[in-house]
C-alpha cells in the first residue's frame, strides 16, 4: 500500500464503465491513489484532462505494451481491468480486438508475477455475458458455470473468453472475474448502430446502470471485501427490476420520451432471431449481497436521462415516419440485418435467421409471440454433484463431469479438493488441453479449440450433454 491510501490501477478509465468507476473512486479520494493507463489520443487526452487536475496519475501508453502495463502494476494494491475493445468497434476490427483484449490479460498477469510480492496484488477482471452466447426461451435464465458458447462472428466474446481463461489459470493469489451484463446507455443512441438489430426481440438482458457499474468498481477496492470473495466468478446484474426482454427495453426507453407506440418505428423482420447473447441471472443477487452496489433501477436511470436522448428520436411522437426512416437506414446500413438480406449475405443470414426462407416467414407485430412464461427458471445441469463441498472433490467427481462434457480427464488420481492445479483433459475430438477445475466447473469453459470454432458446435453438442443444453435444447 502506498502511504495510507490503496494504490488502484484502473484500465479503461476513459471509457464508459471505466469512466464511471473513476468517478466513483474519486468520491473516495481520501482512500485511494489512482493510476490510469490511457492511449495518448486527442479524444482521450480531452476526457482525462479534468481528472488529471484532480490528482489522477495518468500514464500515456498502451495495454498491448508490456512495459507500460508493468509501470502501472508496480506498486499497485488492486488492478481493476476494465479496458479493452468492445462491440460494435470490436466487430469491425477482429484482429485488433484479439490483440488488445487477449494481449492485455497476458501483460497484466506477467506484470503481477514480476512483482516482489505478487500475492499482495488483487486483480479484478471484467468479463461479459456475451461469453455464454444466445440463450432463448426457455433457457433464458443462466448462472455461473453454464456452458461457454460463442455466437458466430462475435470476436469480442471470444476474446473475453480467452482472456478470462488466462486470468483464472494464471496462478494468481487474488483474482476475480465479473461477467458484465448490458450497461444502460442512453448516449448510445447518438448515432444508431446496426448492432441494434442484431439482438432478437425475444432475447433478454438483466441490465445494470452505468452509475451502479461505477459504484461496483469502487466498492471492490474497500477493506470490507471479504477474503473468500477472491478466486470466484460472478455475474453482474441489476436484479429483478432490471430484467427485460429486448422488446420491452426498447419500449421502455422510448416511452420515457413520450412515444407510446414504439412498434410504429420498426418491424419485427428488421431484428435477428438468433446468434446474439444475453440471459437473466439466477445468481446475480450473490454479488449484490457482498458489495451492495445497486443504487438505481433502470426506470430511475431512464427518467434521469430522458433529456439526453437525441432530438430526432424525441420527435418520434410527432413525426413517427421520420424516426422510422432513421431506424430503417441503420438496419440497411453496412452490418445491418436488412443489408444482409438485400445483398444475399448467405453466411450472415444463416447465422442470424437460419435461412432467407426463415426470414420471409417473420410476420408483423400481430404475429410476434412475446408472451412466454418468462419467470419460469430452467436450471441447467452442470454434470456433477453441486451440493458436494469443493474440499471433498475427488477424481471420480472430475471424471463424471468430464464424461458429461463428452471427454475425459487424463489423470488417474488427484489431490482431493484441488481446484487450482492445471489438470490434463481430452475432448471428444481428441484435443488435449490443461485447465483447472475452477475454469472448467466453476467457469463453464471446455476445450479451447472447440469453443473457438463455432462450426464445430453441432458435433460438440452431439457428444456433450453439457453443451447440448444451450446449443439445442430439443436435440436428442
Amino acid at each position: 500500500m502506498s502511504g495510507s491510501k490503496k494504490r488502484i490501477f484502473l484500465t479503461g478509465a476513459s471509457g464508459y464503465m471505466g469512466g464511471a468507476g473513476l468517478k466513483a473512486l474519486l468520491e473516495r479520494e481520501d482512500l485511494f491513489e489512482i493510476i490510469a493507463l490511457i492511449p495518448p489520443t486527442k479524444n482521450d487526452q480531452a476526457i482525462m484532462a479534468p481528472f488529471i487536475k484532480r490528482g489522477v496519475n495518468v500514464i500515456w501508453g498502451d495495454l498491448t505494451r508490456y512495459e507500460d502495463v508493468l509501470t502501472c502494476v508496480s506498486g499497485a494494491d488492486i488492478v481493476l481491468h476494465v479496458g479493452g475493445l468492445v462491440s460494435p468497434l470490436a466487430d469491425a476490427h477482429p484482429e485488433l480486438t484479439m490483440k488488445v483484449n487477449v494481449g492485455a490479460a497476458q501483460n497484466l498477469v506477467r506484470a503481477i508475477h514480476a512483482q516482489p510480492e505478487p500475492e499482495r496484488i488483487s486483480l479484478v477482471y471484467i468479463g461479459s455475458v456475451a461469453q455464454t452466447g444466445n440463450r432463448p426461451f426457455p433457457i433464458h435464465w443462466g448462472r455461473i458455470g453454464d456452458p461457454i458458447k460463442i455466437s458466430t462472428y462475435d470476436t469480442y466474446a471470444l476474446s473475453k473468453t480467452i482472456a478470462e481463461r488466462i486470468i483464472i489459470d494464471a496462478g494468481l493469489s487474488n483474482w476475480v472475474s465479473l461477467r458484465q451484463t448490458g450497461i444502460a446507455r442512453v448516449a448510445a443512441a447518438d448515432s444508431l448502430d446496426p448492432i441494434l438489430f442484431h439482438a432478437p426481440l425475444t432475447g433478454v438482458l438483466e441490465w445494470v446502470t452505468v452509475r451502479d457499474a461505477g459504484v461496483l468498481l469502487a466498492k471492490l477496492c474497500e477493506d470490507s471485501v471479504p477474503g473468500d470473495f477472491w478466486g470466484q466468478i460472478y455475474n453482474i446484474g441489476g436484479g429483478q427490476p432490471n430484467r427485460l426482454t429486448n422488446l420491452a427495453y426498447f419500449e421502455k426507453l422510448l416511452h420515457t420520451i413520450g412515444i407510446r407506440d414504439p412498434r410504429r418505428l420498426f418491424e419485427p423482420s428488421w431484428f435477428a432471431t438468433e446468434n446474439f447473447h444475453g440471459h437473466w441471472f439466477s445468481d446475480s443477487d450473490r454479488l449484490e449481497a457482498i458489495l451492495h452496489f445497486r443504487t438505481q433501477t433502470l426506470d430511475e436511470y431512464l427518467a434521469e436521462q430522458a433529456g439526453h436522448i437525441p432530438w430526432y428520436i424525441r420527435l418520434g411522437s410527432a413525426f413517427p415516419k421520420l424516426i422510422r426512416r432513421k431506424f430503417e437506414q441503420a438496419a440497411r446500413g453496412a452490418g445491418g440485418t436488412l443489408n444482409w438480406i438485400t445483398n444475399d449475405d448467405t453466411a450472415r443470414v444463416k447465422a442470424h435467421f437460419q435461412s432467407h426462407e426463415a426470414w420471409k416467414t417473420i410476420g408483423g407485430w400481430d404475429q410476434e409471440k412475446i408472451d412466454y412464461p418468462w419467470e419460469t427458471v430452467v436450471r441447467l445441469d452442470h454434470g456433477y454433484d453441486e451440493g458436494k463441498l469443493r474440499a471433498d472433490f475427488a477424481i471420480k467427481d472430475v471424471q463424471e463431469a468430464a464424461r458429461f462434457r463428452g471427454g475425459e480427464c487424463l489423470l488417474k488420481d488427484m489431490r482431493i479438493g484441488d481446484w487450482i492445479s492445471l489438470l490434463p483433459w481430452r475432448c471428444h475430438a481428441g484435443h488435449e488441453f490443461k485447465a483447472s477445475l475452477n475454469l472448467i466447473l466453476m467457469g463453464g469453459h471446455w476445450c479451447p479449440e472447440c469453443i473457438a470454432d463455432t462450426t464445430a458446435y453441432p458435433e460438440l453438442a452431439r457428444h456433450s450433454s453439457f453443451f447440448r443444453q444451450v446449443f439445442s435444447p430439443t436435440l436428442s
